[in-house]
């Protein structure tokens, strides 16, 4: 129980992770009682992306993606922590709200056989659980432009080019797995890129154009 203490006095601000018990409950609840009579969610360019199960990797490896990273900021940068929660959890928010009042989901997904391979027998298992509905816009997709934007704005980070170089890599993968799978459409990835530069603005806008504004003024003086 001290240990416990202590951990909660050190890093106070994990309080804000709770919002995570928000989302799901909101997130369960949509998903059980939006299940017919949406807006089908589909635009031209979705028939000429191919269904490739091998992007189920990437798409699984986006829990593990948005978790680390959340947990390396808790751990090393409050401030950085706080902003990323912020962009996350905004997004997300605004997501539940869209899909409370505007129903919508897919009707593209193909027939699997999961005896094919382990990578199709894993999609078959995504499917099973999670339903092809509030899909707009990709909480996957604007999730993982949240966790690239707080890597590539860490300052501790710009030193390892790799990590950042590897997380673009992965964030890529992560987005275009939702439609090579047929979990979203083309447009649920563009609403959430959207959404991502809006709020991209109103998290990181403030700070960096003050930043700016002291350079200038240090240049001038």
């Amino acid at each position: 129980m001290k240990t416990i203490a202590a951990f909660l006095r050190k890093y106070s601000h994990v309080w804000i992770l709770s919002y995570g018990l928000i989302y799901l409950t909101w997130f369960c609840y949509l998903e059980r009682t939006v299940t017919r009579n949406y807006h089908v969610m589909h635009v031209a360019m979705d028939d000429y992306i191919p269904f490739n199960e091998y992007f189920i990797v990437p798409y699984l490896m986006w829990f593990l993606y948005v978790a680390v990273t959340i947990l390396y900021f808790l751990f090393t940068n409050k401030e950085d922590y706080y902003r990323l929660c912020l962009f996350l959890f905004s997004g997300m928010t605004i997501s539940l709200i869209i899909c409370t009042f505007f129903h919508n989901g897919t009707d593209f997904r193909p027939a699997l056989d999961p005896d094919k391979n382990i990578f199709t027998a894993a999609v078959a298992a995504l499917y099973q659980t999670d339903t092809p509905t509030n899909v707009f816009p990709s909480v996957h997709v604007y999730n993982s432009i949240g966790a690239h934007i707080a890597i590539v704005k860490s300052e501790a980070l710009k030193k390892h080019r790799l990590v950042r170089i590897g997380s673009g890599i992965l964030m890529t993968a992560i987005c275009l797995s939702t439609v090579f799978l047929k979990q979203h459409s083309v447009i649920d990835g563009v609403g959430s890129v959207v959404m991502a530069y809006v709020i991209y603005w109103v998290v990181y806008g403030y700070g960096w154009s003050t930043e700016n504004k002291k350079v200038t003024q240090k240049v001038l003086g």
